[in-house]
């Protein structure tokens, strides 16, 4: 049984043009071709991803919070209370009307009292901005790295400038020693996000994370499969480079550095516009959508494939809808951030001051700092 799921599983017609067979693939001569067993080192260079991101975060990141002066925000902590923890954590987060009243007379407490609990309950369990600030410059540091040896693989390969040339020769295309190390460090890096999802920190699109990481993960794994490694580096070099940007704005938004937040998010914009919505559409599907077909009949793989990218298309135009609703706000005045991340919620409509120090009092908060608008001046 389990051996006619393998056959069926490998089976040529799935992965491969017609009249071709793996045996096509075999190394011969000196020329190196793709096999499925070489992604089996991705899944422990995950956990290494894993190990040198906790000593990165607590060596350099955090030194680095530190010296842009990245400040928490003092949280009024919820006091004890067994009756309102215990609904906290079993039935709810956000407790109705009527749940307010029924805890009001079990805790003995007014229904204010209640509704002010759930807030600072709820404001506890939100990320410290430390630990943002820390998530964004470890992704800022190896979208950076990716990018810069993602170029340094493609950029002086004939279908970098010529996208035909992507398919010469296919599939009976020999792989160098760049493009598996490009393929295995990216492919365990996506495989690190997804084993560290649940610990990091949580914002609205989490689901939409969720399907990025798979359909990338299967998407760089199947391109290794049926050699499609051209069109795989370029495609990993696009995506590349836009997301150190976004990253870095993160940093600097953190830190308060609003104005220089704002510049890099609008070249961050630019870029995703220009890379997500232009090239790859328009270059990057018409490559893989429309010169195959030039050279054999569509088959599963070509349909699969396509398919992954196009589910990677809709899920760009989703965070291009993100991003412009951001940059719509900045054109207008307002403070731009991630549209993302959940807001700390504020005690100012029962007349508490939720934050500390003089000065900030009754404003609204945005990632753990005061907003700050944008005719704010702050030395960059």
């Amino acid at each position: 049984m389990l051996q006619t799921l393998y056959d069926y599983f490998w089976w040529e017609r799935l992965w491969l043009p017609v009249n071709l067979t793996w045996a096509d693939l075999e190394d011969r001569d000196g020329r190196v071709y793709a096999k499925a067993s070489d992604l089996y080192i991705t899944l422990p260079l995950a956990l290494l991803f894993l190990i040198v991101r906790y000593f990165f975060e607590l060596y350099v990141a955090t030194p680095l919070a530190a010296l842009l002066n990245v400040k928490e925000k003092t949280r009024l902590r919820a006091p004890p209370n067994p009756t309102l923890e215990h609904f906290y954590l079993t039935s709810g987060k956000q407790p109705k009307q009527a749940e307010v009243e029924l805890l009001s007379r079990q805790s003995g407490l007014s229904g204010r009292q209640v509704e002010r609990w759930f807030r600072r309950r709820r404001n506890q369990d939100r990320p410290s901005l430390l630990k943002k600030f820390r998530e964004a410059s470890w992704r800022f540091t190896f979208y950076l790295i990716a990018f810069i040896a993602g170029m340094a693989v493609i950029v002086d390969k004939p279908w970098f400038y010529d996208m035909k040339k992507v398919w010469e020769g296919y599939p009976i295309q020999s792989t160098i020693p760049s493009q598996y190390w490009y393929y295995m460090i990216e492919l365990s890096f996506y495989w690190s996000l997804l084993f560290s999802i649940a610990s990091d920190v949580k914002r609205k699109d989490f689901k939409e994370q969720i399907i990025h990481h798979v359909a990338t993960i299967i998407l760089i794994s199947f391109s290794w499969f049926a050699n499609y490694i051209r069109a795989g580096t370029l495609i990993m070099a696009l995506h590349d480079s836009s997301d150190y940007l976004l990253e870095s704005a993160k940093m600097f938004n953190y830190a308060g550095w609003k104005n220089t937040c704002n510049n890099i998010f609008i070249v961050f914009a630019i870029v995703f516009i220009i890379t997500r919505l232009v090239i790859l559409p328009f270059w990057i599907l018409h490559c893989t959508v429309v010169y195959p077909l030039e050279l054999y009949p569509a088959f599963f793989g070509y349909y699969f494939f396509n398919s992954m990218m196009g589910v990677l298309q809709l899920l760009h135009i989703f965070w291009a809808y993100l991003i412009l609703r951001m940059a719509h706000k900045f054109i207008t005045g307002k403070l731009v951030e991630d549209e993302r991340s959940d807001r700390e919620e504020t005690e100012s409509s029962e007349g508490e001051e939720a934050v500390a120090g003089g000065g900030a009092k009754s404003r609204p908060l945005a990632n753990g700092h005061p907003v700050l608008r944008n005719n704010h001046r702050k030395n960059d």
